[in-house]
């Protein structure tokens, strides 16, 4: 009961978190709910749900927000901070995907924008899988794997990798990861996304 009440804690400070400046970076542009919405390409009330914090938003749609922002979703789940070294002990990570079997993605360290570099600590239980549309033009995602067994679908391809295997793989196509085997997999994920919010100053310099 206590872990769970821990869990459920930090859960709510993350979104929160992620409301906050979320809120702040969509008034400091002097944008609108509907603006910052149609930017992202999500509903009206999926960005007053996130910027609330009673939200617990996809990825998918983190990406869009984070996007739309020009930040970076690193910076999304991190507080400011003028220095240039930033820590993350063991634990710390932002749990930003749980399975349903007791999975997680934990984004673990970021760069900022415009070339964003995020690092993942993914661990998949038996059974469990991410599947992930397709990420901005020129995405790029590199991943090796650390114990068990993963499955990495990419387009119409499928690739099986197992512990010590290593890949990359073009991020703006459609992608999944699945573990078919019957042990927890875990694996370390790096992406590459050049350009974040660059489309967007370029759109506002055009107005």
């Amino acid at each position: 009961m206590q872990y769970a009440a821990l869990m459920e804690s930090s859960t709510e400070l993350l979104a929160r978190t992620i409301g906050a400046r979320v809120k702040q970076e969509r008034q400091s542009r002097k944008w609108t709910l509907d603006q910052l919405a149609g930017h992202a390409g999500v509903s009206r009330r999926m960005v007053v749900n996130v910027e609330q914090g009673t939200a617990n938003p996809s990825v998918g749609t983190l990406l869009r927000l984070s996007d739309a922002l020009g930040l970076g979703l690193p910076a999304l789940v991190e507080p400011p901070t003028p220095k240039q070294v930033k820590l993350t002990r063991n634990g710390e990570g932002a749990a930003l995907w749980t399975g349903d079997l007791g999975g997680r993605g934990l984004l673990v360290a970021g760069t900022s924008s415009p070339d964003v570099v995020e690092l993942w600590d993914w661990t998949l239980m038996p059974g469990e899988q991410h599947s992930s549309d397709p990420h901005t033009e020129g995405t790029q995602e590199l991943l090796q794997i650390l114990a068990g067994e993963v499955t990495i679908k990419v387009g119409s391809q499928t690739f099986v990798l197992t512990q010590g295997d290593a890949m990359s793989f073009p991020g703006d196509e459609s992608h999944a990861y699945i573990n078919a085997a019957a042990h927890p997999a875990r694996f370390t994920l790096t992406v590459f996304e050049p350009g974040v919010g660059t489309a967007h100053r370029t759109e506002n310099l055009d107005v």
